[in-house]
């Protein structure tokens, strides 16, 4: 009996032993992109690694901005439609192909304007990596929420996991080789993202098994749409929100700034380790649940994670710009006061997407959007003003007063729309109480473990 209570525990398939298994995966990933940050900034410097950064970004920013709510749509229909999910899987799929080669030809006309202040082999190549990553992306994007549909987390982290992975990999044979060249790092990753997409139809092939080309069923398509146009607005400004921040460096800095940029970033994403996994997983777990028990949830994760991340980012800033120095040059150190304000913006980011999930899960997805548009212009705006003067710093700064913004827009229409008074989203003391029993679980169960095992 107690060996069955473990395995259910440890294997089981609940939200707490989920976003564990998540969170584990994000701490992994987080430290697979450092790496990959280390690696690329030692192999290339400041500016090659601008350059690097600046092939990288197109097709990622893209593939977030044509995504259509597709993904969420997915997740959100088959919850709600036990055994139909074959359909909204293949309308999906379908409707990508010929977005991916719409933004192609354009993304190929328009490289040489967005990247006017590079070089023509620097342009050249995001033409060619765009064009040939930007399919694979949608699909990811779409496998990822098929996988989180059907419950199969370990395919989901698995796509997560190992395409770092193996960009770490293949960065060290090229770095060891002496290979420099920033093509054959941008090959090394196209590679690694066609594998795991090939893994993926491998993982998923059960629930692949469709008639591909059987006429589509209307309804399954007007459901699939009509939910992906709700959230599609707060998608592609989660996208813009995201990565606006790059697109204005690109703009109005040099390959440079945008080198120092992407490290001091990537360093800071630290910090969402827990928030990112409690989002990814509490989505999908909680649709299609009571109002009530959707926001006890969703308020006890956002809490925790705040609290536990806010003491965790503290001492670590004081420390990361040694680290800074010694990892990548000490000639990035001159970012490290960005390094600070993407730090704090990081946690409070975090938090307001965890507060999200409640109205996507109860459908109601177009408030999340109007916070997206009021934090967005605001933060735009506030860089717009703030670059010209403090440079790296000024973005940070506007990025970190938006994500408060982003959050106090997010609790007050909790307030007005669900009633809920936000002194009960910031503190409950029962959420102590309810930590201490989940560790307290754990260690019950690692003892029985023990036991078990025989040591």
């Amino acid at each position: 009996m107690a060996q069955l209570a473990v395995h259910k525990v440890l294997k089981g398939s609940g939200i707490f032993q989920t976003i564990m298994r998540t969170s584990a995966v994000n701490l992994l990933v987080m430290i697979l992109s450092t790496l990959t940050a280390i690696v690329t900034a030692r192999m290339f410097g400041v500016v090659g690694k601008g350059e690097f950064s600046a092939v990288l970004f197109w097709p990622t920013f893209l593939a977030g901005v044509v995504g259509f709510g597709l993904p969420t749509s997915l997740i959100y229909n088959m919850k709600r439609t036990s055994g139909k999910g074959a359909e909204y899987v293949r309308a999906g799929f379908l409707f990508q192909i010929p977005v991916s080669v719409i933004v192609g030809v354009v993304s190929w006309n328009c490289m040489p304007l967005w990247l006017n202040n590079y070089s023509e082999a620097v342009i050249a190549m995001a033409r060619w990596y765009t064009i040939a990553l930007l399919p694979l992306l949608l699909a990811i994007n779409l496998l990822v929420a098929l996988a989180q549909s059907v419950d199969k987390f370990k395919v989901y982290n698995g796509v997560r996991l190992y395409v770092p992975l193996l960009n770490v990999a293949g960065l060290f044979v090229l770095w060891a080789a002496g290979n420099t060249r920033l093509d054959w790092a941008a090959a090394v990753f196209f590679a690694t993202t066609t594998l795991v997409v090939i893994w993926s139809f491998v993982k998923l092939k059960d629930e692949l098994r469709i008639n591909w080309f059987r006429k589509p069923d209307t309804f399954f398509v007007k459901n699939l749409f009509g939910y992906g146009s709700k959230v599609f607005g707060v998608d592609m400004l989660g996208t813009l929100y995201s990565q606006f921040d790059k697109i204005i460096i690109l703009s109005m800095l040099t390959a440079k700034e945008l080198g120092l940029y992407t490290v001091v970033y990537a360093l800071s994403r630290m910090f969402n380790v827990v928030q990112m996994a409690i989002t990814n997983v509490i989505f999908p777990k909680v649709t299609g649940l009571s109002k009530e028990k959707i926001i006890e949830t969703v308020g006890r994760a956002f809490r925790l994670s705040l609290i536990l991340m806010t003491i965790i980012v503290i001492p670590s800033m004081f420390i990361g710009r040694y680290l800074m120095g010694i990892l990548f040059g000490y000639q990035f150190l001159e970012a490290s006061a960005a390094l600070y304000l993407l730090s704090f913006e990081c946690v409070l980011g975090g938090g307001s997407w965890i507060l999200a999930a409640s109205f996507n899960a109860m459908g109601r997805p177009g408030l999340v959007l109007v916070r997206q548009i009021i934090a967005l212009a605001i933060t735009i705006g506030l860089c717009f003003i703030f670059t010209p003067l403090y440079g790296l710093n000024g973005i940070a700064l506007a990025l970190l007063i938006g994500a408060f913004i982003r959050m106090l827009v997010t609790l007050t229409s909790m307030r007005i729309v669900f009633k809920v008074r936000m002194t009960e989203m910031l503190f409950n003391k029962n959420d102590f109480r309810y930590l201490l029993e989940r560790l307290k679980m754990r260690s019950v169960i690692k003892g029985e473990r023990n036991h078990a095992n025989g040591t």
